[in-house]
């Protein structure tokens, strides 16, 4: 293993607040791009590099078929550094992020590592241990007269399209900034191609097409293919899994001076094919291209005149969870690792205190504190007035669900198989409960003495709020922790528990036993994990695949829907919550908008476009008013 010292990537970025803050992080990664190009042979301009994508360990083979990759770059004296461009693991788990970790390791060459989907959708740490692993999520790094970015792709915990963080662009900005940096020749890494897989693209491209970006290099998609993204000239890497074949396989791509790029796919200790691509690495004219590129639509705010923004606002990193009214006041977190405080009339700072790691908790407020969870597993009680912190406790584990507070107590879930009720006075353990299979990410419900949630190991369990005992745990069958019912926050009423999951079917059953009253595909609905109920509580209402909203009776011996939208918001699988007051049914999207139809006769009365990102969380106010945030950082007041 090389020292961190010769590894840009483990230092270049690093969102930790324990070493730097955001002024002093910029400032730092400025001087070290400048100062620390990547050590490598080159000849005439002519340099060889390897781009690996897609291991997936964790999978079947993968890990050894990482070590036979890892292996074949070592015995090739020609390539002068490494690209890992994202899916370095199956699931995102710390065990596999470890083990891959110790497998590049053995890497005698730079590397350059950045996250894809399947390391931060589905992270029991938030995906802060892939940033504590590895040293970073992003990369800038010279070689020669290239510089080379990598980027996260996201998504972040939440199910939606990819999203870049928010907190990587205002990196990139920082690293762009530097005029030599300007002046050289880039190449782009994002596990995502750079289209509308990613909900926000354009932030990237707009920022690549105003400088000499020669090439985007990607993965996600398994294969080898010739790609452009809106004029940048894109090439998309096979997986290095074998896949059934006799041998997994990486790419070795050769820059031949600035002008031409080729890619041929090496199989490990067995042969390296001819080459799939050529690619003229040549500087474009972006900034004279009259060309129209797509863009997200807010011509539906034009549209619905009533609804206007009473305020607006935005955050410098991303935004993972709800945002939640506290009197005069707004709680909302973020991945920096902050709690903040909002005016709720006007939207301006009153407080912020910082914590050690990202935050994909939603807080729990009552009329004297706001109870947060940190990602690095420390659960902190928080005066409202001010801030002041008023009590912390260490869970020893990492946390990426929500604490939720009743008689008393604070119940809070961990990521390792722990759960607590704590006094909410002072923090004190009351009980702890260490047999929870599965990480935890959803909003538990208390009801009738029991707490309520899913796990990611296909389990829903019901825990005595007094003395932490499992009642009950209901498991649904799968074998695939993909199609576990975690993500939705479980509905409980009439002494039902209501869930739904990606298998794209709702679950009914008794909330005293766990037993099964019905599983059901809902007649082919494709539900999958947006839910809520009606202000009646007679309806279960769920968001579909295809962007319908349908009312499932809630006291039904089937599962029956007795309401369904008139509309529909296209595909969609956005997770947050689904709520109705005053006969109004606000709907969250993917893609930034906010919905709002009629209970009456389920017909469109609104739509507001907030953002081009997933919409994280709803909360109507009263008095026509919605508080609202999307993952990129936005929180919105919206009147109507």
């Amino acid at each position: 293993m090389y020292p961190c010292s010769l590894f840009p990537s483990s230092f270049l970025y690093c969102l930790n607040k324990e070493f730097f803050d955001m002024k002093k992080q910029i400032l730092v990664l400025a001087l070290i791009i400048c100062l620390f190009p990547a050590t490598a042979q080159e000849h005439n301009g002519t340099f060889l590099f390897a781009h690996i994508t897609d291991t997936h360990i964790g999978g079947a083979e993968a890990d050894e078929d990482l070590r036979r990759t890892v292996e074949d770059i070592n015995a090739n004296d020609s390539l002068a550094f490494v690209i890992i461009s994202g899916d370095v693991t199956e699931f995102g788990s710390d065990s596999e992020l470890l083990l891959a970790k110790e497998i590049l390791d053995g890497l005698r060459k730079p590397w350059y590592i950045i996250p894809g989907n399947h390391d931060t959708k589905w992270s029991e740490s938030g995906a802060n241990s892939f940033r504590k692993i590895f040293g970073a999520e992003a990369f800038a790094f010279r070689h020669g007269g290239w510089l080379l970015l990598g980027t996260n792709s996201g998504p972040n915990m939440r199910m939606g399209p990819g999203q870049i963080p928010r907190e990587n662009i205002v990196w990139l900005d920082s690293v762009l900034s530097v005029p030599s940096n300007r002046e050289l020749k880039i190449i782009s890494v994002n596990h995502y191609p750079l289209d509308n897989g990613l909900n926000n693209w354009y932030e990237l491209t707009d920022r690549l097409r105003k400088l000499d970006t020669r090439l985007a290099l990607c993965g996600h998609g398994h294969s080898n293919r010739v790609l452009n993204f809106e004029g940048i000239p894109a090439l998309m890497g096979r997986s290095n899994l074998r896949a059934g074949k006799e041998h997994g396989g990486y790419n070795i791509m050769t820059i031949r001076g600035d002008t031409l790029l080729t890619a041929a796919v090496r199989h490990p200790g067995a042969m390296t094919m001819a080459p799939w691509a050529s690619v003229k690495l040549e500087r474009h004219g972006y900034l004279s291209d009259t060309t129209t590129w797509p863009r997200p639509d807010y011509s539906v705010n034009k549209k619905y005149t009533a609804v206007r923004q009473a305020w607006r606002f935005q955050e410098k990193s991303d935004i993972g969870a709800g945002t939640v009214p506290a009197g005069k006041l707004a709680i909302t977190t973020n991945t920096a690792g902050e709690v903040k405080a909002l005016d709720i009339k006007r939207g301006k700072v009153r407080w912020t205190i910082s914590t050690g790691a990202k935050i994909y908790s939603t807080p729990a407020t009552d009329s004297k504190r706001a109870v947060v969870a940190s990602a690095d597993g420390m659960v902190y009680s928080l005066n409202l007035r001010n801030g002041r912190i008023l009590w912390s406790f260490d869970s020893g584990q990492p946390m990426v669900a929500s604490p939720v507070t009743a008689g008393g107590k604070v119940f809070i879930t961990g990521s390792s198989g722990r759960c607590y009720a704590l006094d909410i006075t002072d923090g004190r353990l009351l009980w702890s409960n260490s047999l929870i299979d599965g990480f935890v990410e959803t909003i538990p419900v208390i009801y009738k003495g029991m707490m309520i949630f899913g796990t990611w190991n296909n389990r829903l369990y019901a825990i005595d709020t007094e003395t932490g005992v499992t009642k009950w745990v209901w498991n649904n069958g799968y074998t695939n922790r993909m199609l576990s019912p975690a993500a939705c926050v479980p509905v409980v009423t009439g002494d039902r528990v209501f869930v739904v999951a990606p298998d794209r079917k709702m679950a009914c059953l008794d909330a005293h036993t766990g037993d099964l009253i019905w599983h059901s595909d809902l007649g082919g609905a494709t539900v999958r994990e947006s839910m809520g109920i009606s202000s009646d509580s007679t309806m279960i209402l769920a968001k579909t695949m295809n962007g319908s909203v349908i009312g499932v009776d809630t006291g039904g011996s089937e599962g029956m829907v007795v309401w369904k939208s008139g509309f529909d918001i296209g595909y969609d699988i956005a997770p947050g919550v689904i709520s109705e007051r005053e006969g109004v049914i606000f709907i969250p999207s993917d893609k930034g908008i906010v919905h709002a139809a009629s209970r009456a006769d389920g017909s469109l009365l609104w739509s507001h476009r907030i953002s081009s990102c997933l919409i994280n969380s709803i909360v109507p106010l009263g008095g026509r008013s919605v508080l609202c945030n999307a993952m990129d950082g936005v929180v919105v007041r919206l009147e109507y």
